[in-house]
């Protein structure tokens, strides 16, 4: 009843405005009519967290949420561990995600799942590429050939991709946010056709700004974002670039979401970590102390509601 409280006061005192196209048109880098052709992909990480009975709760709340708008997707990426409970459970128009998948095929390969067993398993999303598993922890990280290699078996076997990329804070502060950037993505470009990247979202995540509360501003990330899409225009195809769903993932929350959305290149938010003070009423007057899982069901939630009242320019 909380969690459907909130939602009605944000409908009722946030929402989204009209983006105009004489701001629009300022953007560098966005396709005004091919925007509004673009849904909003909202992915939640849970990353390493949860149990079953804490599962269990969620996908209750989950399921008895308002109606998710149609121009709107929304996945939740589990541990492997909770997939099956969330495919049998929670509402059908909420997909689920791996955070991770194979290079490998089925075979001699202990440990691993690989990207055939996940797509029988009834997924249609997997999460490559996170900056945790770039960098590594307690062991080798996975470098840009690995990612887009796993990417493209990946999408082989009939899945879609969130496709993780950013940079660390020496890089951005050194101005070689973009060089990251690129060199993330060029392998990827060299091995996918241009229709195998309709099944790719880029989601770009300022490793600075991941579970750090610290996070770019709207002008910054949207700066990052058109310029994404342009070098996917120079180096893969300017319809890729119109089509592709560009996720922003550095700390997005209650408090930003509204400025960040409201950018013609920014089309979601891949969001996790641990945000202990997301409200969810603009009257309210202090945090709402929710556990860690919660809040990231919660505010998925949140900015799918809010996309029925925000409308992409239309030229």
């Amino acid at each position: 009843m909380k969690l459907l409280l909130g939602l009605t006061m944000i409908g009722q005192t946030l929402a989204f405005t009209t983006r105009s196209a004489s701001v629009a048109s300022k953007r560098i880098g966005s396709s005004l009519r091919m925007a509004s052709s673009r849904p909003y992909l909202i992915g939640g990480n849970w990353k390493a967290n949860g149990t079953v009975a804490s599962v269990e709760k969620l996908v209750a709340e989950f399921n008895a949420a308002g109606p998710i708008p149609p121009n709107t997707d929304v996945v939740i990426g589990a541990p492997f561990i909770h997939i099956p409970m969330l495919l049998n459970t929670l509402r059908p128009d909420i997909k689920v995600a791996a955070q991770n998948s194979a290079l490998t095929g089925t075979g001699a390969h202990t440990g691993e799942v690989c990207a055939s067993q996940l797509k029988d398993l009834g997924l249609e999303w997997v999460i490559l590429g996170h900056s945790e598993r770039r960098e590594g922890f307690g062991m080798a990280g996975e470098d840009s050939k690995l990612v887009a290699d796993k990417t493209k078996l990946a999408i082989d076997e009939g899945l879609k991709v969130m496709f993780c990329i950013g940079e660390k804070k020496e890089e951005r502060e050194a101005g070689t946010t973009m060089d990251v950037c690129a060199e993330q993505m060029a392998p990827l470009a060299e091995i996918l056709s241009e229709d195998e990247w309709a099944n790719v979202s880029i989601a770009y995540e300022p490793v600075w700004a991941i579970g750090t509360g610290l996070t770019a501003t709207p002008e910054m990330a949207q700066e990052t974002h058109a310029n994404i899409r342009q070098w996917v225009a120079a180096n893969v195809s300017q319809k890729v670039a119109d089509a592709v769903q560009i996720q922003y993932g550095g700390s997005m929350n209650g408090g930003n979401a509204k400025a960040l959305l409201a950018e013609n290149d920014i089309d979601g938010g891949l969001i996790g970590g641990d945000h202990s003070s997301w409200s969810f009423s603009t009257s309210s007057t202090g945090p709402e102390h929710r556990s860690r899982h919660k809040k990231l069901l919660q505010f998925c939630t949140y900015m799918t509601i809010q996309r029925e009242t925000r409308q992409r320019s239309v030229m």
